[in-house]
């Protein structure tokens, strides 16, 4: 285990490497953050189930809209000018949500925060793919998730901390300094034009995504997105409001239990990727990994069991008493879950991806054909969850998630294994 994770440390010595961690960095970082401050902004301003659902439906839409166009400018375009335009778009965003002062002006920020998340994860996930060697491209893919994961951590142990201590300006100034230092690095030591090497009169952007979505993997691979989107959004969406508004957890407590699964995934992540390498079979991760998040998406509601059945903990720090009840440790415990779930799929997922995008020199369009199928289920997912919430309860919109998840894995696996065996023509570019 410590050999795996070193290997992928020692990536970090690499310049470029390094450069596309920070933006990782960076990214998830304020990512994290801003889904705990969410879960404050729901407590102060009273909001409805289907509202809570806008605040991850508006960060969807602008994504939903510019990923497929954004990855053909990337296969073809400078992508160092992607990635310098989205870290700017994200400084924007914290100002922003610093002057937000009711859920309409969050929904608007929020669809802001979506457009440079998009500049940002697209770019930087096809870069790393272009430019790993072609036999280790699941190595570093994971090594570059895991940086994600571990800044996730950081973002809700720190920024959960800065928002329970301080206020939302002092969170926001911080993930400022981090996304500055990460452009900065990116300028100074990413190569330039480091996207793909298509032709850009060689094929139109329709004709690349229909070559694509002939191969039987991207279609079994898209399908499962989309319904696993539905299911996850809603846990990523409703956990910390579930928390905050259910139970009174506070802001840094929050932060520990969205750190527990963080800490799993960042852990397990680099290994995962290491064994899809050497094992192959990739498809089998990405069902063991999915069926995994339903379980532990299953567990959530639990807390309300556990709340008042074990006796709280109780302690000082930060000049106030913290109080951890039953919900927290059910929380922890489930999320704890999700984050092995996701160190199982995701390498296995971005590597399979990658590997049918190498084959028609259009690993961006293939990431992007990725980033829509999600997209899809992460527009309608938290708002259906939030009415099922608002008409019949939190544990029905839990348990709805955890059965779009289950579904969506039989359905990837069946349709895996009707097409594998069909001979599949890839299209030249000008048919």
């Amino acid at each position: 285990m410590t050999g795996h994770a070193s290997g992928a440390l020692g990536l970090l010595r690499d310049r470029e490497f390094a450069a596309l961690s920070g933006v990782a960095f960076a990214r998830s970082q304020a990512y994290s953050t801003i889904l705990i401050a969410l879960a404050l902004y729901a407590d102060q301003f009273g909001t409805t189930g289907i509202v809570e659902g806008l605040f991850g439906t508006a960060f969807a839409i602008a994504q939903l809209l510019v990923v497929l166009p954004l990855g053909r400018k990337v296969d073809t375009g400078n992508a160092k000018h992607f990635l310098l335009a989205g870290l700017a778009i994200n400084v924007a965003v914290f100002v922003g949500f610093a002057l937000v002062e009711n859920s309409v002006h969050v929904i608007l920020i929020r669809i802001l925060q979506g457009l440079g998340a998009s500049l940002l994860w697209i770019t930087g996930s096809a870069v790393v793919g272009e430019i790993s060697p072609e036999d280790g491209s699941g190595r570093w893919l994971g090594a570059y998730n895991q940086v994600g994961a571990f800044s996730s951590l950081a973002g809700d142990v720190i920024g959960g901390y800065l928002l329970y201590t301080y206020d939302f300006v002092w969170a926001y100034a911080a993930l400022t300094a981090i996304t500055f230092l990460a452009l900065v690095l990116v300028w100074r030591y990413l190569r330039d034009n480091p996207g793909g090497q298509k032709d850009p009169d060689e094929a139109t952007g329709m004709e690349t995504f229909r070559s694509l979505l002939s191969r039987p993997m991207i279609r079994a691979l898209v399908i499962f997105r989309v319904g696993f989107s539905v299911g996850k959004m809603a846990v990523i969406i409703f956990l910390p409001i579930f928390a905050r508004t259910e139970f009174g957890i506070n802001a840094f407590a929050i932060g520990w239990i969205l750190a527990g699964g963080k800490l799993t995934k960042s852990i397990f992540q680099g290994y995962m990727g290491d064994l899809t390498d050497r094992i192959g079979r990739r498809y089998w991760f990405v069902a063991v990994g999915a069926l995994l998040y339903g379980l532990g998406t299953a567990l959530i509601p639990f807390a309300l069991v556990f709340e008042g059945a074990i006796q709280p903990v109780r302690f000082d720090a930060f000049g106030r008493t913290q109080v951890l009840g039953g919900a927290f440790f059910a929380l922890f415990a489930a999320y704890g879950i999700l984050g092995i779930a996701d160190s199982v799929r995701l390498p296995a997922s971005m590597a399979l991806f990658v590997e049918e995008g190498e084959t028609l020199d259009s690993v961006a369009s293939s990431m992007s054909l990725r980033s829509i199928a999600w997209k899809v289920g992460q527009v309608t997912g938290p708002v259906l969850v939030g009415g099922i919430k608002d008409a019949v309860s939190t544990t029905a919109a839990f348990l709805t998630a955890a059965a779009f998840i289950g579904v969506a894995t039989g359905i990837f696996v069946i349709t895996y294994l009707r097409t594998r065996e069909t001979p599949v023509a890839t299209p030249a570019a000008g048919d």
